[in-house]
């Protein structure tokens, strides 16, 4: 019968020579050894969380390891996610590398999780101390983040795609471990334009949107392409920072806009314009802002980039439950967060809301809070950057998505506060009726009639 033996027995170590293993030269070797073999043990754990995140299923998983190779398989992972940075991100219980934290964020409701993490206690549950900065506009995130005044910020879910490819500013890697909204966007008109439902009426409309790199720019350029009019041609799109909304819509500076909210609801509120289509009628579930860092601040700080996603997706299951919405409204309206009525952001977060067009509407995902970052969003994103002329040339759309969009650290972290990451990172949808594969970005970019490229 075979018998355990035990390296550790204090016997064993009087009989062995040099160590308690006898395979080095000294106790300090072995200690060494030791330290080494378990990163190794926690570098197979993170390659198989990300082989099984890749490939859910058993059978598929089997047939590509025998196809390509293990060694094969595990240096094409660690390409699209290197797996030293997501072994330090899963790291449980080291002592947190800064505690005094900076995140910045624009005052709409997209921003609930990051915002209500502080006055709730969230940030405060996993030991942070986070100063949640109210911003100017998107530029302004943009730039604070990369000159490092910020740790980390609330972006659009394009910004970070954006920043890695170099996009408007210089290429730095950055990520997006996190979604904190899907939804939440609506098509406002000035009160003038009732009769005007048709966007086919909308030519030389003076359109504007939060940010060129925005959900908001893609889905209103998608939708005005889907009815004939081309955004660069019939129309004026501008960018203008949300909180300046609506007094350009009251100084008929504008004639309309796809923002987040709460500016559609603020413009009913205030009588200057109504809600002609929210977003989620254009793409339901589709990504609106999310939780962004620099692969920087992931990699050198990866306790306390863990301490903080937890609190950002353990916040975001809170808001995700619709008994919680009213408490998170009177949370977020005051002056230093949302500088809102509480009536306002309440009828957002809660969807039972006036239009502006004398009607009552009960629609309970208006706005949602779901913190997957499914990389086929990123994929889709990427495809109307191209479709509009932001970037050019080929795009390695897999590689890209994998290494912005952190989807197996999102799902761990979803699985410790009760909620259930999808067993894929990527998913099929569709939009207006089309149908997005993402293993098929540039074939469905080549279907669009109207496109700069």
């Amino acid at each position: 019968m075979a018998t355990f033996d035990d390296p550790f027995d204090p016997a064993r170590r009087l009989t062995r020579a040099g160590c308690s293993c006898g395979r080095h030269a000294s106790e300090a070797e072995h200690d060494a050894a030791l330290a080494l073999d378990g990163e190794a043990r926690l570098a197979r754990v993170v390659e198989g969380a990300v082989m099984r995140a890749l490939f859910p299923h058993d059978a598929t998983r089997r047939a590509f390891l025998r196809t390509v190779g293990a060694s094969t398989a595990l240096a094409a992972v660690a390409a699209a996610l290197p797996l030293g940075f997501a072994a330090e991100a899963l790291a449980q219980g080291g002592p947190l590398e800064k505690k005094d934290l900076k995140v910045g964020f624009i005052p709409i409701t997209c921003a609930t999780p990051i915002i209500m993490a502080q006055p709730m206690g969230f940030y405060a549950k996993h030991g942070l101390n986070v100063d949640v900065v109210r911003t100017a506009g998107w530029a302004v995130i943009r730039d604070k983040t990369l000159n490092k005044e910020y740790d980390a910020a609330h972006m659009l879910s394009p910004m970070p795609l954006a920043i890695s490819l170099g996009a408007g500013s210089s290429p730095i890697p950055y990520t997006m471990p996190a979604v904190e909204n899907i939804n939440g966007q609506a098509i406002t008109l000035s009160v003038k334009h009732k009769d005007k439902r048709d966007p086919k009426q909308w030519k030389g409309f003076k359109l504007a949107v939060p940010f060129d790199y925005s959900m908001h720019n893609y889905l209103l350029r998608y939708f005005l392409a889907e009815h004939g009019i081309d955004p660069d041609t019939d129309v004026q799109i501008r960018a203008v920072p949300p909180p300046e909304m609506v007094a350009n819509l009251r100084a008929d500076n504008l004639d309309g806009f796809l923002a987040p909210d709460p500016v559609n609801q603020r413009a009913v509120y205030d009588g200057v314009g109504f809600i002609h289509t929210l977003s989620k009628s254009i793409w339901d579930g589709h990504p609106c802002c999310a939780f962004a860092a620099s692969k920087e601040f992931v990699t050198s700080m990866p306790n306390t980039y863990g301490a903080l996603l937890k609190a950002i997706i353990d916040a975001t299951a809170y808001a995700h439950a619709p008994e919680n919405r009213k408490q998170i409204a009177e949370a977020i309206a005051g002056q230093n967060y949302l500088n809102q009525p509480v009536t306002v952001v309440e009828q957002v977060l809660t969807g039972t809301f006036a239009d502006g067009l004398g009607n009552v509407v009960k629609e309970p995902n208006r706005i949602d809070f779901d913190p997957f970052p499914w990389q086929s969003f990123a994929v889709w994103i990427m495809t109307q950057m191209k479709r509009w002329g932001q970037v050019k040339g080929d795009i390695d759309y897999r590689k890209v998505a994998e290494e912005v969009f952190l989807a197996t650290d999102a799902a761990r972290l979803m699985e410790e506060n009760g909620l259930t990451p999808p067993e894929r990172t990527y998913k099929p949808f569709s939009i207006m009726g089309k149908e997005f594969d993402p293993a098929k970005p540039d074939e469905y970019l080549a279907g669009f009639a109207i496109r700069r490229v």
